[in-house]
């Protein structure tokens, strides 16, 4: 592998982990983009945009695991509130399942090399 491909390699892990990561940010209660941007740059590894979440969102609306409101804000224009469904509830209930199953088999190999 080489030396510029461990950014590509972040990317695509990114790519596949971070609708989850949305809807793990849901899971409790329901929040607007910029909020979900801003929990997400907190993290290591997970820096993104509002260019990101955007589109993501509205596929994850599209695909039934979230759904919108709109809500009066004290400091601007109304705002989008997203929040699961019941299906977007499963769904990251699947990965979690599935997430820790592959992050521990990865982890024998790493172990080992080590």
């Amino acid at each position: 592998m080489e030396p510029g491909e461990a950014w590509n390699l972040l990317t695509q892990m990114r790519r596949g982990a971070l609708p989850y990561c949305v809807l793990a940010l849901l899971r409790h209660e329901q929040r607007y983009g910029v909020e979900l941007v801003r929990l997400l740059s907190e993290v290591d590894g997970m820096v993104t945009s509002e260019g990101t979440i955007y589109p993501l969102l509205s596929r994850l609306r599209r695909q039934g695991l979230v759904e919108t409101t709109w809500q009066e804000s004290t400091v601007g224009p109304p705002r989008r509130y997203y929040q699961l469904t019941s299906d977007g509830r499963r769904a990251l209930e699947a990965f979690v399942a599935e997430w820790r199953r592959f992050s521990d088999g990865v982890e024998n190999f790493i172990g080992k090399a080590g």
